[in-house]
């Protein structure tokens, strides 16, 4: 079976678990921003994990199905509906061919997930179907899906089962206001006394330039470096450093104006200072955020890290344990 896009959406892509062990060489993990909501999503129709799926950023597309299907949606908040009838959210449903797939404008979160049983069945590129546009490969033709695009669907594993439902008490709650928990990074001592008091302190709003590269974060006092002369082969500006590799979910503030936390798509290295890295078990709430939602940064030592990590894996196995 297949699936036609009538209308792509702002911005929809292939995406699925990600594409790890290719950072040395550049390459970035990609795959789903909001892991937990692309998990969720496989497990409702009865993917295994690593299945592709549709993720669709502020506005989803309209879609059209040549054969009967097996579909959940999850993530940000709106109104699935097919053929005009409203359809839930974490729970599965049924389409038949010829059905059309359409949603309400986004209320809160920023990602969605459109899961089908089979998954979208498009080429694996370095061991992932996951998309890579600044790389153009992955997905489908490398890029973002157009109107017309059709998407093939491989074969379901086993037979899907229709109304199986995310219990309300594990489902993602979404929200405008999140706290970013942050491990101090190698060069967070370049930060001046004030500065490290501001960041975490102050309210930082997503800007308008936050996508699957960045999310950069405005409207907090800026930060101030101590002095220093540049070290050879480092840029004049004081947030530069001698190029160094970036970690997934590192933050850095060029100029010391607008912190900048690198996701799924960042490059894997350059030239300016990592002040400290949002734990893994908050990256999720990241890709959730629209413009203007607002983060206030809160600063953890590794072993509360481990610990929310630990949380976020018992979190998602009882999810699937509910759903399996």
């Amino acid at each position: 079976m297949a699936i036609e896009l009538l209308k792509p959406g702002l911005a929809t892509t292939v995406q699925d678990a990600g594409r790890p062990g290719y950072y040395h060489l550049g390459i970035p993990l990609s795959g789903a921003m909001d892991q937990e909501s692309y998990q969720l999503a496989n497990w409702l129709v009865g993917n295994p994990d690593g299945a592709a799926v549709l993720e669709c950023t502020l506005m989803a597309p309209e879609l059209r199905f040549d054969a009967d299907a097996v579909v959940a949606v999850t993530g940000a908040q709106t109104t699935p509906k097919l053929n005009g009838i409203e359809m839930a959210r974490n729970t599965s449903f049924a389409a038949k061919a010829g059905d059309r797939l359409t949603f309400d404008f986004f209320k809160l979160g920023a990602r969605l997930y459109i899961a089908v049983a089979g998954g979208i069945d498009v080429p694996l590129v370095l061991g992932s179907r996951s998309t890579y546009a600044l790389g153009a490969f992955g997905g489908l033709q490398g890029r973002k899906l157009v109107a017309g695009d059709v998407l093939p669907v491989g074969q379901a594993k086993s037979t899907p089962v229709i109304g199986k439902t995310l219990p309300d008490t594990l489902r993602l709650r979404l929200s405008k206001e999140v706290q970013l928990r942050v491990l101090p990074g190698l060069y967070f001592h370049r930060l001046q006394k004030e500065s490290v008091q501001s960041f975490f302190a102050d309210t930082w709003r997503v800007a308008p330039e936050a996508d699957r590269i960045g999310y950069r974060y405005k409207g907090g006092t800026a930060l101030k470096f101590h002095d220093r002369a540049p070290p050879f082969g480092a840029g004049s500006d004081p947030s530069n450093i001698v190029d160094a590799g970036y970690p997934y979910g590192s933050i850095q503030v060029p100029a010391g104006r607008e912190p900048i936390i690198l996701h799924r798509d960042a490059v894997s290295g350059g030239g300016y200072a990592m002040l400290g890295t949002v734990i893994s078990a908050d990256m999720d709430l990241i890709a959730q955020m629209q413009p203007n939602h607002s983060a206030r940064f809160v600063r953890v030592d590794m072993d509360e890290a481990l610990a929310a990590r630990a949380e976020r894996r018992q979190r998602l196995a009882l999810q699937r344990q509910a759903l399996n």
